[in-house]
């Protein structure tokens, strides 16, 4: 086992590369998403899914960052789930609104302002220095202040800027080997074009299957570290809480719109689920393999 790293004394992060602590999470004006109840199709995939979902919460990877190092391992495989969410918002964005030129209305105009609420906030949020970012821009950030190796992350998204597949930048050597399967997995969901199937990934693979005591660790090695994980604390505080408060409900509404009272959309919707929460577990369980072979290094 790795041994715990001595906690330094009278370190604080260097005034400039502290962000402000995150801004409340303000209730959006579909707030209401919260007090809605689930329909009885949503209520029974929503019993059938928690099995999964709790042993994702009580997956051992959240044990085993005791130190700066294993966060960034963490990091490394982490930020291609990031990536891998915002490409299954855009993929929802893409299907219920209006993205082309000429514009035409769209259909399903509660299923558009719900959609482009939550872009709004995870693609151009407030940063925390006093200007906008999206989320992944905001871990973008705490891996660089980290130390994180960000090689692996820069070299995907460089091939996918000249016009490489996702499959295909998904083969370079560098691409952490448990991040592969996991965004393949999901982008096999997006091309299948079924929007009852992209909108139960998106809702059930979402950030607050990170519980809360992953931050309590976050801030104890933030501490120690001497502010070194001062930006990734912003990211989960604004992030998850997003998500939690907001975004969560939101999805739900959204889903429930999309499948209404279609077994066979909602069937589709769980196998989407059951898929998105299995191959987390997968990427979570890699991330705990990565953590123990550097240790052994």
């Amino acid at each position: 086992a790795c041994p715990r790293r001595p906690r330094p004394r009278g370190r604080v992060a260097p005034g400039g590369d502290r962000p402000p602590a995150a801004p409340p999470i303000r209730p959006g004006s579909l707030s209401g998403a919260r007090e809605s109840m689930p329909s009885p199709e949503l209520a029974d995939l929503l019993r059938r899914l928690a099995p999964l979902r709790d042993r994702l919460v009580a997956h051992p990877v959240r044990g085993a960052l005791r130190t700066l190092d294993h966060v960034r391992v963490f990091q490394e495989h982490h930020v291609f789930a990031v990536f891998d969410f915002m490409s299954l918002l855009k993929g929802l964005q893409r299907k219920i609104c209006c993205v082309d030129i000429p514009w035409v209305p769209p259909a399903d105009l509660q299923g558009c302002r719900l959609i482009n609420e939550i872009v709004l906030a995870e693609e151009s949020d407030e940063d925390g220095r006093g200007g906008f970012g999206s989320h992944f821009d905001l871990y973008h950030r705490s891996m660089s202040q980290c130390g994180a190796n960000m090689v692996p992350i820069n070299s995907f998204l460089d091939s996918l800027r000249q016009g490489v597949s996702v499959h295909a930048a998904l083969q370079s050597p560098v691409i952490p080997a448990a991040a592969r399967p996991f965004v393949e997995q999901t982008f096999q969901i997006i091309e299948t074009g079924n929007i009852c199937a992209i909108a139960a990934a998106f809702t059930f693979g979402r950030e607050d299957l990170l519980p809360d005591v992953f931050q309590k660790i976050v801030d104890e090695l933030n501490v120690q570290a001497g502010g070194q994980l001062q930006e990734f604390k912003y990211y989960l505080e604004r992030h998850i809480g997003l998500d939690g408060d907001e975004h969560g409900p939101m999805a739900h509404r959204l889903l429930q719109s999309l499948c209404g009272s279609d077994n066979s959309q909602w069937e589709q919707a769980e196998e989407a689920a059951v898929n998105s929460l299995v191959a987390r577990r997968q990427l979570w369980d890699g991330i705990s393999e990565a953590i123990r072979e550097r240790c052994v290094r």
